[in-house]
């Protein structure tokens, strides 16, 4: 059995026990073997079924499925890019998904549009689609132009401080519930999402996962350079509208529903490349989901034993990753 393959094994089980940690731990703890009896159908009592099931089920599920996503979208950005420092924080397109849900939140009320709960979260998803997209496309249309990282990466903090003036503004003007539900949703959250959310959610994200998965082959001919990937045959301006498509439907919609999360679609890339050796995508792709998943559910547990926002604990544990890849930047490609 290949290292790789048992590395794969390894998350797997990690991935399976920290879930099951993270739907037993909380404010009040359960036993796992109760846990593992509500999610197989045993009998259990019925206060720890109804706080698992309705609870901490669904926050386990999309600390799963944020983590995978943010990934997955910030590899295929920095190879897309061809920037080791790329990722839906860094180069605004977390910003871009915030100022459309600042529009939605606080720009919606302004004009009194309302809508059912279903209705809201398919309007605050296409919302962030939408300015996710708009972000995205002005850093790829400039990065064609420019080809110094740092220039690229200042444009996109540039653009980054524009959306947020835009939101200051709409801020300004927005009534009292509708600031505060900004300002709650600006901190990060897992736990917030509801089952109507989550039925937006989740499809959309296993989409966005689903085209990165069929981006894996573009992605290694693209990191061989432009150039070379269409002598091997690859039309590169379809590719890069899937691997644009991918990034915002998986980005635009964790930010939509849990806020801003930062550094795991930068810094887990970099760890998969690290601890697999490699960079192929065929490894690099399913290694950053799985670790993706691992770390948003240690971020959640830590979260929850302390008390902090998730921003914080992913912030703390990528902040020292991207200070190495700064300084061992020249062997990340």
């Amino acid at each position: 059995m290949t290292r790789n393959r048992l590395l794969f094994i390894f998350l797997s089980l990690a991935c399976v026990a920290l879930l099951l940690a993270d739907l037993a731990l909380g404010s009040t703890d359960i036993a796992i073997a109760d846990v593992w009896a509500t999610l197989t159908g045993g009998e259990v009592d019925e206060v720890a079924r109804t706080i698992i099931l309705k609870i901490r089920l669904t926050k386990a599920v999309v600390a799963v499925a944020a983590g995978a996503a943010l990934s997955a979208s910030g590899l295929a950005m920095q190879t897309l890019f061809r920037n080791p420092l790329a990722g839906p924080y860094v180069l605004g397109v977390s910003s871009g998904a915030s100022l459309g849900v600042a529009l939605f939140l606080l720009g919606a009320p302004l004009l009194g549009v309302a809508g059912g709960s279903m209705m809201q979260s398919v309007g605050l998803a296409g919302a962030a689609w939408i300015g996710s997209a708009l972000i995205l496309a002005m850093v790829l249309a400039v990065s064609r132009r420019i080809k110094d990282i740092m220039v690229i990466l200042i444009l996109g903090m540039m653009f980054s401080s524009a959306v947020d003036s835009v939101v200051q503004i709409l801020q300004y003007l927005s009534n009292e519930a509708a600031l505060k539900a900004f300002v709650v949703w600006t901190m990060g959250s897992l736990g917030d999402v509801t089952g109507d959310q989550l039925v937006v959610l989740l499809p959309v994200v296993v989409v966005g996962l689903v085209l990165s998965v069929a981006a894996i082959k573009p992605l290694n001919l693209l990191l061989l350079g432009e150039n070379y990937a269409r002598t091997m045959g690859l039309n590169v301006r379809r590719s890069r509208m899937m691997i644009l498509s991918a990034t915002v439907l998986l980005a635009g919609t964790i930010t939509a529903f849990c806020g801003p999360i930062g550094f795991i679609g930068l810094a887990v890339p970099h760890v998969a490349r690290m601890v697999f050796s490699s960079a192929d995508h065929r490894t690099l792709m399913p290694a950053s989901m799985l670790l993706g998943a691992v770390v948003m559910l240690v971020c959640d547990l830590v979260s929850k034993q302390l008390g902090f926002p998730i921003n914080t604990i992913t912030a703390l544990l990528g902040i020292p990753i991207v200070v190495l890849v700064v300084v061992r930047k020249k062997s990340l490609f």
